[in-house]
């Protein structure tokens, strides 16, 4: 549905990576592109899915005519309840499912092209690694800690000065299981990051687009999807 030619991840690496693209995509929809992605699931259409795609895009269409698919097809008719609930548990439905879809997409590739029980368990470990989609979307897989991060607000983690080596160790420990609430991945000091005030995730700059020199301007930062928010029915 990409348009692109057909891809058949055939190795361990390969079915992780296409893993990955898909799920960016993914969480892109659901994060930082969350009202387009809201507008275009009108429950006045017919059935529709959301699709991640390994160019790391997102599609929100009908499902495949052909029977059986090509590939498992994601939720069907997520659209229709769009209206029927609260907007958060709307978007933490569609996060499960798509959970789910990526899952079933990853050992569809592993049976078709013969994974072993050591394949399929390495393939596991290496999504296991990363939070769900649903735990981005929720905030639920940020690190549980004791205590707040020293950097607050729309003051950005950055990478330090050679001479301060020890205190970027520090703030690695500190902020290591850190997640970006766009794209998933965790912290890394030598990344800018900034952090919502609203709903207290931390994001990469580039996934929201605010570069240090912006930062410095922004008095109260709000994520684009608490930006977004609205009370809707």
């Amino acid at each position: 549905m990409d348009g692109g030619a057909p891809y058949n991840p055939r190795t361990v690496e390969e079915v992780f990576r296409d893993f990955k693209g898909r799920r960016a995509g993914l969480i892109k929809a659901l994060t930082t592109d969350v009202e387009e992605f809201y507008q275009q699931c009108d429950p006045e259409k017919e059935n529709l899915c959301l699709y991640g795609f390994p160019s790391e895009q997102w599609e929100v269409n009908l499902p495949a005519e052909e029977v059986p698919p090509e590939l498992p097809e994601p939720a069907l008719g997520i659209n229709f309840a769009r209206d029927g609930m609260q907007e958060k548990d709307w978007l933490s439905l569609v996060a499960v499912h798509s959970d789910v879809w990526l899952l079933s997409v990853a050992f569809y590739f592993g049976a078709r092209f013969g994974f072993d029980k050591t394949d399929r368990k390495r393939l596991f470990n290496m999504i296991n690694d990363l939070p769900t989609i649903f735990e981005v979307v929720t905030g639920t897989a940020k690190k549980q800690r004791s205590s707040e991060p020293q950097i607050k607000s729309a003051k950005a983690v950055q990478s330090k000065d050679e001479d301060e080596e020890g205190l970027e160790e520090e703030d690695e420990e500190e902020h290591g299981e850190t997640l970006c609430g766009a794209c998933g991945e965790n912290y890394a000091s030598d990344e800018f990051w900034i952090c919502c005030d609203i709903c207290e995730k931390w994001f990469h700059g580039k996934c929201v687009k605010i570069t240090p020199a912006r930062a410095e301007h922004i008095k109260q930062y709000k994520c684009p999807s608490c930006s977004n928010k609205r009370i809707r029915p």
